[in-house]
């Protein structure tokens, strides 16, 4: 039986873990004591929602004796996942989450872009896309920002490179709607926002796209992007890599209020752009 790396192969890993937990007559809590895996962490593997991780899973294989390595050699993909091929895992998590901090180098992350930024990242590939699968990206892209509709869960933090102001996407009018737009949900205290301006010069996060999430009753979990490809990392030290390079970016950013005055200002650059080219 070979195993996939994403919801549907999860679930079923979770199934033959809980089945045989039950043909050696163990509980999860007794399971859990005799592998030093959280009752609460083996409970979400056999829900199906989480993997665990290669050592997790030789001892599952010691404990449970399976004679086959079944939990090692099924492990799927042990360094992480193709976005690509697993978008609705990394929806998942996202929708779970309670704390999210993002670092975007070039683009305003998905959840915060409006209707017409949105549109005009997902139609800016080589290959032309048919309007009705346009419009399923973009459905799926704005249903995203459903999970800021909660005044505080999940607290949502966002690094901007300063290059992701400066970038125009669409035109003036789309980018001053678009900054706007991150400047309300600051506003209204549902997101806090901080720039990387180029001054800064080197730092931490520059090879990429980086978002870390943490849950209420889960370990907490980093994603990396890059071009076509990203990965879901629930290792501790990677984890944790990751989250260590984040705060050390982040002290090298602007404060809050100051973030909110060069956006705005930015966003004012672009209505008068905007203006001039309508009235030139």
């Amino acid at each position: 039986m070979a195993i996939e790396d994403n919801p549907e192969s999860r679930r079923k890993y979770g199934e033959e873990l809980k089945r045989r937990r039950e043909s050696a007559g163990l509980t999860q809590e007794r399971l859990s004591e005799l592998t030093i895996i959280s009752r609460t962490h083996l409970a979400h593997m056999e829900a199906g929602r989480r993997r665990p991780d290669v050592g997790d899973a030789r001892r599952l294989d010691q404990v449970l004796n399976t004679g086959d390595d079944f939990f090692e050699r099924f492990l799927p993909m042990l360094d992480g996942k193709k976005v690509a091929e697993h978008f609705e895992e990394a929806l998942e998590f996202e929708g779970q989450a309670t704390a999210i901090r993002v670092y975007a180098p070039t683009l305003v992350p998905g959840v915060l872009q409006t209707r017409a930024y949105a549109e005009e990242v997902l139609t800016s590939g080589p290959e032309p896309k048919s309007g009705d699968e346009c419009d399923r990206l973009l459905v799926t892209r704005l249903e995203r920002a459903r999970i800021l509709e909660d005044f505080d869960s999940p607290m949502f933090w966002v690094i901007l490179d300063e290059a992701v102001l400066r970038r125009n996407i669409g035109g003036p009018a789309v980018m001053c709607e678009q900054l706007r737009h991150i400047v309300s949900l600051a506003e209204r205290r549902r997101i806090r926002v901080h720039v990387l301006p180029f001054s800064v010069g080197a730092h931490t996060l520059l090879e990429g796209f980086v978002s870390l999430m943490w849950f209420e009753d889960q370990p907490p979990i980093a994603y990396v992007e890059g071009l076509n490809s990203g990965r879901v990392w629930e290792s501790p030290d990677m984890v944790r890599a990751c989250q260590l390079d984040y705060d050390h970016a982040l002290g090298d950013a602007l404060s809050h209020c100051e973030s909110l005055a060069l956006i705005r200002s930015v966003a004012k650059e672009y209505e008068h752009a905007s203006q001039q080219h309508e009235h030139p």
